[in-house]
């Protein structure tokens, strides 16, 4: 049996950099080619990254690609994941994977038939610090979590990003944007939602991109960029979440979970690091102890300093599971669980009605130390 999987990747904007930079870090994974409907692209990529450069057709016809990582824009990731399970091989996407729950089940059907694997990122909720607040949360260090909050507010995506107009377009805003990272790993840590409720608007029709090299160009805005939910989970907790473009600064936590026993606070999920808090009922917060796992490491350096990031993770794990016929973690169920979950909170925040989910997910398995290690390329 193969001990690697060829992967070529469609879609060569920025985070394609991300895989093709952190894939040699992972067993199981071999980056082969790389694709988009703009060759130029395509070649400036391949030459950066020694990967071959190939149109879609032509990566979706190679015989030496088993899975494709779909990195193209939000609107057509649907369009292009059926493509890829229809040409017979593994898919890989960004998020968020589909638009809607219809889509995903489409592509659930078409991958069973074929017996092919789909899996989405984020995969951030693999990294040490999330793994970390699980093992808490199982071990029962804080006890039944009963409530909790989220916030992820900034004030949008035009001031850095150099072509932002998708964002700010159906299938863009916070919810589909960052959303995926907090409800993916809101899932992990205490499973499944029941029916979700929300507020929201749309405060400015028009955002004003200051980023290079279209500073000063006007764009419309057509999507809620302040949401504010309400997530109801199967086993009880209520959890609100906050998301917006629309805020300058904030004093907020990322996540916060309440249980019977003390409460835990998580950071960002949109890294794969950071401090674990936790308190004892009435006790004084304290840092967890230290866990030397991985996916913890700061391995990077960023504006903010030294982070952790480890994305490539879950299409490693992935390719591993293919290998070793087990589940992955970064799974088509919970993925399609997250969409149903992040469209409940948009359709709700259009009709003010709860909205009830229509599908669920087991938990995926934790990734514990040895568990982590496993995935990662031995040093040469």
């Amino acid at each position: 049996m193969a001990k690697k999987l060829g992967v070529g990747i469609i879609g060569c904007g920025n985070i394609s950099a991300t895989y093709l930079g952190l894939a040699p870090l992972f067993r199981g994974v071999e980056m082969r080619a790389c694709a988009d409907i703009n060759m130029d692209a395509a070649n400036a990529r391949a030459a950066e990254y020694d990967v071959r450069a190939e149109t879609v057709e032509g990566l979706l016809r190679a015989g030496d690609i088993d899975i494709v990582v779909n990195l193209t824009v939000p609107a057509v990731h649907y369009a292009v994941s059926k493509q890829v399970l229809d040409a017979g091989k593994h898919v890989y996407s960004e998020k968020p994977f589909v638009l809607d729950v219809k889509e995903g089940l489409d592509l659930k059907t078409r991958a069973e038939k074929k017996k092919l694997r789909v899996g989405s990122a984020p995969d951030t909720f693999m990294g040490g610090a999330h793994q970390l607040a699980r093992q808490l949360i199982d071990s029962g260090a804080v006890g039944n979590i009963t409530s909790g909050t989220c916030h992820v507010m900034s004030h949008g995506m035009e001031h850095w990003h150099p072509n932002p107009d998708f964002f700010f377009q159906p299938g863009g805003g916070p919810i589909l944007d960052l959303g995926p990272y907090y409800i993916s790993n809101l899932v992990q840590l205490i499973g499944p939602v029941k029916r979700v409720a929300a507020l929201a608007t749309i405060p400015s029709k028009e955002r004003t991109i200051s980023s290079q090299p279209r500073a000063g160009e006007k764009i419309p805005v057509s999507t809620p960029t302040t949401i504010v939910a309400l997530m109801e989970f199967q086993n009880g907790a209520a959890i609100t979440f906050n998301a917006s473009w629309d805020v300058w600064n904030h004093g907020h936590a990322p996540m916060e979970l309440y249980g019977e026993e003390g409460t835990i606070h998580v950071p960002d999920p949109n890294f794969f690091g950071g401090e674990v808090r936790y308190s004892k009922r009435d006790k004084l917060f304290k840092k967890a102890a230290k866990w030397a796992h991985p996916f913890g490491v700061a391995n990077q350096k960023h504006a903010r300093g030294m982070q952790a990031n480890y994305r490539t993770a879950g299409l490693a794990d992935m390719a591993l599971a293919i290998l070793e016929d087990r589940p992955h973690r970064c799974s088509l169920e919970a993925a399609l669980h997250a969409i149903d979950v992040m469209t409940g909170i948009l359709k709700s925040g259009e009709t003010g009605k709860f909205v009830d989910m229509t599908t669920t997910c087991e938990r995926p398995a934790a990734l514990g130390i040895r568990e982590a290690k496993a995935l990662l390329a031995k040093k040469k």
